[in-house]
């Protein structure tokens, strides 16, 4: 197949490392010699026409692996296309593989220019490939000069396969020294590290081409746009479930009316919002639909029940009240902000979130997840769908771990990573936001994962509709809410 951009609408199966490795020896196996290093180097050589057709001279930074035969292959279909191709092999001749030494005897039959040292002469278009997927450690010697050399040289940078220097799991830089590429093309595999952590500040828009080799069992799941729901004509409000926001203690009651707003703009039949400071106004003038509650929390164990409960937006310590009436009778719980750092210091209450047997999801974002944990925020973003992971195992709940690349987990099965949202979420509030409307997506019913990933999705979704529209700066809560109601 031809490389095919990799599409936030459309859902995509992932691979780590392990079962990507494990694939490529089967269809090594299962192929004449050579034959997927030829597919890999014909469809690099592809999308960079594609890519840039106007460059005139592309510089092909060739690694001591197989990535860097790709990089040869690709090389040849460059000269061949009329294109000023020069390759740096950044590599020991005599140590290449045997896929890679074919490719670099072919691109030398073909006239193709090959150099060991790497050069001041410009060029249109640098083509990575330095490192695949088998690189464990920081790029050092000539691997991190040549990194050094493209990022001096501010030409547009397309990987192959990974940006050199990342992890392709984690999407976490393995060292200072990593490509940062205007577009990647994944091959044979995608790699779960090209959606998370720094992982999408470094690949780019980001391609796919399977080397026309079957999917197989996949280790995580990139989400795709959930699909809509269309309402009945007999339905009336009370089908769509009640939401009760608890939370905003004095001072920042602002984030329990944000919450409400986004559950309302969600489709909850009904939205309840319980400050917890007691003096502040039951009424949201701006969304007078919404309805003022002092203490819900203490109402009849069937009413909490029956209802879909969002608790710790802006909850403070006077969260703590509430909890455990929450976690014992809640009908759905989505635990957010100060309802996770109480949680995480209470061993008594992380007792009655495991007794729980109804539904409960966590939206933490990196510190809150590593006080669950027990951790620190930066062990939590090095390994950021392990440490999803580890909580909803943990905890027996669905995890939503909010940052770039959010993933939801659940235990027990392959955790999904989210492909929309950028830094315009990177305000005050929009955290909120994202558990209010989670919260109102699941007051209709549907099951917690996916209620889930499809309120993370559709979150990102509205923010990359702002920045596509012209947004400059950041997208402040309250319009987020505007912002996801009109993309719904």
């Amino acid at each position: 197949m031809s490389p095919v951009f990799v599409a936030p609408e459309t859902g995509w199966p992932l691979h780590h490392a392990a079962a990507s490795r494990a694939a490529e020896a089967a269809a090594l196996a299962g192929t004449p010699p050579h034959t997927l290093m030829r597919r890999a180097g014909l469809g690099v050589a592809r999308l960079a026409l594609a890519l840039a057709p106007h460059a005139r001279s592309v510089a092909v930074l060739a690694g001591p692996g197989n990535n860097g035969g790709d990089g040869l292959v690709a090389a040849c279909h460059l000269h061949a296309a009329g294109k000023a191709v020069r390759v740096v092999l950044a590599g020991d001749v005599a140590r290449l593989p045997a896929d890679a030494a074919d490719a670099l005897t072919a691109a030398r039959a073909a006239g193709v220019p090959i150099a060991e040292a790497l050069d001041e002469d410009p060029a249109d278009l640098v083509v990575d490939a330095l490192l695949g997927l088998g690189t464990r450690r920081a790029p050092e010697g000539r691997i991190a000069a040549a990194i050094a050399w493209a990022a001096a040289r501010r030409t547009p940078v397309l990987a192959v396969d990974l940006p050199s220097g990342l992890h392709p799991d984690t999407g976490q830089p393995l060292g200072e020294a990593c490509i940062r590429a205007d577009a990647t093309l994944a091959l044979l595999k995608l790699k779960p590290g090209l959606f998370t952590g720094q992982g999408r500040d470094h690949a780019g828009q980001i391609w796919f081409d399977d080397l026309g080799v079957a999917a197989g069992g996949e280790t995580a799941r990139l989400a795709g746009a959930p699909a809509g729901k269309v309402r009945c004509h007999a339905q009336h409000k009370g089908s769509f479930g009640d939401v009760a926001v608890v939370g905003g203690a004095p001072g920042m009651a602002g984030a329990a009316w944000l919450a409400a707003r986004a559950a309302l703009a969600a489709g909850a039949g009904r939205v309840y919002c319980c400050p917890l400071d007691a003096g502040a106004l039951l009424l949201d003038p701006a969304r007078p639909e919404l309805m003022g509650r002092t203490a819900w929390w203490r109402s009849p164990a069937a009413t909490l029940a029956a209802a879909t409960v969002v608790a710790g937006c802006g909850g403070g310590q006077a969260v703590r009240e509430a909890l455990p009436a929450l976690l014992a009778h809640a009908g759905r719980l989505v635990l957010d902000a100060d309802a996770l750092n109480v949680l995480a210091a209470d061993p008594s209450l992380q007792r009655l979130l495991a007794r729980r047997s109804r539904p409960t999801v966590l939206t933490p974002h990196p510190l809150e997840a590593a006080r669950l944990l027990a951790t620190t925020p930066a062990e939590v973003q090095a390994d950021r769908l392990g440490a999803a992971q580890r909580l909803a195992d943990r905890l027996g709940c669905v995890v939503v771990l909010k940052g770039s690349g959010s993933v939801v987990a659940a235990p027990g099965a392959p955790p999904s990573l989210n492909p929309t949202g950028n830094a315009l979420l990177a305000t005050a509030g929009t955290g909120d936001v994202l558990a209010g409307w989670l919260g109102g997506l699941w007051s209709a019913g549907g099951e917690a994962f996916a209620t889930a990933a499809a309120a993370v999705w559709q979150h990102g979704h509205a923010a990359d509709r702002a920045l596509a529209a012209g947004a400059g700066g950041p997208l402040r809560a309250a319009d987020l809410v505007d912002a996801l109601h009109a993309a719904a």
